[in-house]
């Protein structure tokens, strides 16, 4: 391998590395796990309008970084910059660390709006939660992994090989409702026995993110795929599965 190939090889694979321990993290984060040093009701509450403000900028932070990296018209400026091979990489990384900001200057708001003290109800929402990122992480895998989170652009150049551009295909969830990774977010956001203000405010923020989301993402598949991806639209439900394929 040249120099650079194997460059970008360890880059990509260093991005994921840190994107898997976040998400991991991120997902006890959410779920209060004690024994973490930081989560969404830890710390000592402030004021809670300055708190929500500060709370509400950082979804909004990662919601801008998110939405914008991806657009067609950023990433051809920003490939004249990064190797191409990098840049899917590159945009994994910056999500993560805004994910990371997140956490860190999190201002936790830990005041009850619900509290499930029947036990066969708050099995069945942490069952949900765990369902939520099962779904998350098994949509990645049904179309490419690898591909979504940049390593396989990494490998294809370190071969010398061209990526090829992803064809439109529909497996399992995906027969089902055309966004199962948001779905899966929805889920985890929202399934818990213990709903604190700060949760419902990450929650609310994140839901009305990943719909503004879907509106651009599912412009750029149309502009991508034309009328193939108008008629799955027209039949394929968004996020909620509640008529059959």
């Amino acid at each position: 391998m040249a120099p650079m190939p194997t460059l970008i090889v360890v880059y990509a694979s260093s991005v994921y590395a840190l994107f898997v321990a976040v998400s991991l993290y991120m997902a006890g984060f959410v779920a209060n796990v004690v024994l973490l040093p930081k989560t969404i009701d830890s710390g000592t509450p402030g004021l809670p309008g300055p708190a929500a403000a500060v709370d509400l900028a950082l979804v909004a932070l990662f919601g801008v970084q998110h939405s914008v990296m991806a657009r067609q018209r950023f990433k051809a400026w920003w490939t004249r910059l990064i190797p191409l091979p990098a840049e899917r990489s590159t945009y994994v990384l910056m999500s993560t660390l805004a994910v990371v900001l997140l956490m860190v200057a999190w201002q936790p708001l830990p005041a009850y709006v619900w509290h499930v003290d029947w036990r066969p109800g708050a099995t069945l929402l942490r069952m949900l939660f765990a369902a939520g990122w099962a779904v998350m992480l098994a949509a990645t895998f049904l179309l490419d992994h690898l591909e979504l989170f940049g390593l396989r652009q990494a490998w294809d150049h370190a071969r010398g090989r061209s990526s090829p551009p992803s064809a439109f295909q529909t497996p399992g969830f995906y027969r089902w409702v055309r966004h199962p990774i948001y779905l899966g977010f929805l889920l985890a956001f929202w399934a818990t026995p213990t709903m604190s203000q700060g949760h419902l405010l990450l929650a609310v923020a994140m839901t009305v993110y990943l719909f503004v989301g879907i509106a651009f993402e599912e412009r750029d598949l149309v502009a991508r795929f034309g009328d193939t991806y108008r008629a799955y639209r027209q039949r394929v439900p968004m996020v909620v599965p509640w008529r059959r394929p």
